[in-house]
């Protein structure tokens, strides 16, 4: 039996000055709320709850933390206090806007800009379900990340890192800007003191030094991310895992299905950006912003027959393997 989550702050609560409206989002590490500050005004307040270390009933204003769990959680919570401060400096139309940061109840509240929008996840789904051979138009592609690769400079010009670039986290307003929001900051910090954080990487976007508790990260473990986003808005799917890649790497069979879809210089990036070493990658978003915008490299080569042969032969290997594995009794049996 699951442990339950820790129960929300319900509606009318007041936190900081501002009272909550409603729950808007939960995950591993905390709780979001559409909350009312002055004059009435929207905001969205993150509430630090990590599920696995706290708990907490229905009607509960403080977390209970074992005390056991304790060191854990004060970890986290000023991680995610010195998150709120740092996001706080930063001011981009590309970067989640914090408005305040305060202590209450034994954890910690960062308030920001309420978003009207969809994210990009959402938009890749609909796109997706429509089955056509674009995903998004390359156009389309490119302007976008120009946007979130702005913003993920400024960022890292903070010295901080997201750590967490999905299309979960790449929020699309109703005015038509691209926002990172979401930063994991706070659960970097716990992965490296506790087992149980490993299952927040977002398999197919995480890096693989991700997996790894010696190795070092940096700007090249946010760009690995990025790579794959824009991998996930070409194909509609996200790329296999990084464990999966290191024990056999399809990627680039994967993208030689979209030549002549999408430019040379695209796929390209995409093969650079999630280069399994770190230092294959580009090691700044600018390096990677300058290539992203070499308009005259929109090349489309039309694969050769020998090519078109290779990618089928790819596929029905891969599928043959699928086939053998689905029978009753463990029993491989050799598909007709």
């Amino acid at each position: 039996m699951s442990k339950p989550k820790p129960a929300p702050l319900p509606s009318g609560t007041v936190v900081g000055g501002y009272t909550v409206v409603k729950k808007l989002a939960a995950g591993g590490f905390g709780v979001v709320y559409l909350a009312e500050g002055e004059n009435q005004q929207l905001v969205a307040v993150k509430e630090y709850l990590p599920a696995s270390l706290a708990e907490r009933s229905a009607g509960e204003l403080t977390p209970r933390v074992k005390p056991d769990k304790q060191p854990l959680y004060r970890l986290g919570l000023k991680s995610f206090f010195e998150e709120g401060r740092s996001l706080a400096q930063i001011s981009h139309p590309s970067v989640v806007s914090v408005l305040n940061f305060f202590r209450e109840n034994e954890t910690v509240y960062m308030v920001m800009n309420y978003l009207q929008g969809d994210t990009l996840q959402d938009f890749i789904v609909t796109a997706r379900d429509l089955k056509r051979d674009k995903v998004f138009r390359e156009s389309t592609i490119r302007s976008l990340f120009d946007e979130i690769l702005r913003g993920l400079r400024i960022v890292h010009q903070h010295k901080m890192l997201h750590l967490d670039i999905k299309p979960a986290n790449i929020f699309i307003t109703d005015d038509n800007r691209s926002v990172l929001i979401d930063f994991g900051a706070a659960r970097e910090v716990l992965s490296k003191e506790g087992n149980f954080i490993r299952p927040m990487y977002t398999p197919g976007f995480a890096a693989p030094e991700m997996y790894r508790r010696d190795a070092a990260m940096g700007p090249w473990t946010d760009i690995y991310a990025t790579g794959a986003c824009i991998y996930a808005c070409m194909q509609g799917y996200p790329p296999n895992e990084a464990p999966q890649r290191l024990e056999k790497d399809r990627l680039t069979t994967a993208l030689a299905r979209l030549r002549g879809v999408y430019s040379d210089n695209l796929i390209e990036v995409v093969e650079w950006t999630m280069a399994l070493d770190p230092l294959s990658r580009p090691q700044s978003v600018f390096a990677l912003q300058k290539e992203l915008s070499r308009e005259g490299e929109r090349r489309y080569t039309k694969l050769s027959m020998a090519e078109k042969m290779r990618l089928q032969f790819d596929t029905m290997v891969a599928d043959t393997k699928k086939s053998v594995k689905s029978v009753t009794g463990g029993v491989a049996v050799k598909p007709k």
